[in-house]
């Protein structure tokens, strides 16, 4: 399957998303292609929700996952990034609905279970892309949440100190 990943997409908007191909041999090992080398990578799911031990090219990383894709935060080394991971067929399902004459997100919702700690637009704002929108708390990180693309706030549906589970709706735009 074909993954197309996003690394900190906020902090940098214009960057192209990087192929990464992922074939399951019957022997259950993974065969990885990033950008059309082949890496050699060996997963291990660890005890505890969201942890997995990753080996690439001979190096470990543990990590902790949050969220669900294709908008997933990373954890490692005390280190957290955003990550977009779209698989192909997400994206031609995507790229369908645009055609049908739907519209971009218009609803930003919560990566991660947590608490909302700050929010920085209220509705009838006009935000840019990149602008921080809102902070969740979540495993005693502050998250900054931001628009993916220039848009009015039609709706806030959180106020501080409110507790979010995980996809849930935060802002719509108009």
């Amino acid at each position: 399957m074909r993954y197309y990943v996003s690394l900190d997409s906020a902090a940098s908007p214009d960057s192209q998303p990087v192929e990464v191909d992922v074939t399951e041999l019957p022997s259950g090992e993974l065969q990885v292609r990033i950008g059309g080398e082949l890496v050699d990578v060996d997963r291990v799911s660890l005890p505890g929700r969201g942890l997995i031990s990753v080996r690439v090219d001979g190096q470990v990383v543990d990590l902790t996952t949050e969220g669900t894709p294709p908008d997933v935060g990373v954890v490692a080394s005390g280190h957290r990034s955003y990550v977009r991971v779209v698989s192909e067929r997400q994206r031609a399902a995507d790229a369908a609905k645009k055609a049908g004459g739907g519209a971009g997100e218009k609803i930003v919702k919560s990566p991660m279970p947590g608490r909302v700690v700050k929010v920085l637009v209220q509705k009838g704002d006009e935000v840019a892309a990149g602008q921080p929108l809102l902070i969740i708390e979540a495993m005693k990180m502050e998250n900054e949440l931001r628009a993916k693309a220039p848009g009015t706030v039609a709706e806030v549906h959180v106020t501080p100190g409110t507790a979010v589970e995980g996809s849930a709706k935060l802002v719509t735009f108009a």
